[in-house]
């Protein structure tokens, strides 16, 4: 009987699955689909042969290479900045049960919730001044914000839940704050931290309108930017168009793969405790 409940919930996955895959797998096929086969037969029909020169033109007419490298290094950056300064907070919040915890955790819902269309003339003004505009440092030190107000109030709850026992234990043998964050609360909480970095990393890799306003300059735009940049110009085919989408979402998607255990481990460690 158990076993016949599960077979609606394995199909519902599966259609849910099937609708995620189908436009990736379109967008790959059209992406290497000549822009004349593309016309006569339509986005649905299955090429005849590799058609690679919207890849190499939509590649060499961003500097793709370039962007990607910048890409990688934003939201890498940003991951591993946030992460960190998700459990500094959360550990001074959660553990350390500062004063006015809940005034301070509705500060980081808050910040959640502002749209990113507000920040943008502060954000502005702010790194003229600081002398960091069209600087890919400016986006990371904003990004590692932002990331980790929600960071912080995620992990909060869940350092909230910490076994007091294990902290007083340590205490008394002599560990320090800096020793009991280092050699307790992070290992064990290594499995929400992973989950965290992944969604960071994807996150910051999707982002458009505080890149496109702070990144002017060619050389220090992401793939997002190049994306949005060279569609708006008009001077891509159908065939350039996929293949731009297929470039831009590949990374994101390769890093997720080699990380889904990780992010895996850390929902169901989540969902045990």
């Amino acid at each position: 009987m158990t076993a016949l409940r599960r077979y609606p919930v394995l199909v519902a996955l599966g259609l849910a699955a099937l609708f995620m895959v189908v436009p990736f797998l379109i967008v790959a096929v059209n992406a290497v689909k000549s822009p004349a086969e593309y016309s006569q037969n339509g986005p649905l029909s299955l090429p005849h042969g590799l058609y690679l020169d919207g890849l190499k033109g939509f590649w060499q007419r961003v500097d793709y290479s370039q962007k990607l490298v910048n890409s990688v290094l934003i939201s890498g950056s940003v991951a591993l900045l946030a992460t960190a300064l998700s459990v500094l907070n959360a550990y001074a919040i959660g553990i350390g049960r500062i004063r006015g915890r809940t005034w301070v955790l509705a500060f980081f819902v808050l910040a959640n919730l502002l749209p990113q269309e507000a920040l943008v003339y502060p954000l502005y003004y702010l790194s003229k001044e600081a002398g960091l505009y069209d600087t890919r440092l400016s986006v990371i030190i904003v990004f590692t914000v932002i990331q980790s107000a929600f960071g912080t109030y995620l992990l909060s709850a869940v350092l909230g839940q910490f076994p007091r026992e294990i902290i007083e234990a340590a205490r008394i043998d002599g560990a320090n704050k800096w020793q009991i964050l280092v050699r307790i609360v992070v290992p064990v909480s290594r499995p929400t931290l992973g989950v965290l970095l992944v969604f960071f990393f994807i996150w910051t890799w999707n982002e458009f309108l505080l890149p496109l306003v702070m990144l002017i300059s060619n050389d220090n735009q992401t793939v997002s930017v190049a994306l949005g940049v060279l569609q708006g110009q008009r001077l891509m085919d159908a065939t350039m168009t996929n293949a731009a989408a297929l470039l831009g979402v590949l990374p994101a998607i390769v890093f997720f793969l080699v990380f889904q255990r990780t992010l895996t481990r850390g929902i169901a460690v989540g969902a045990v405790k």
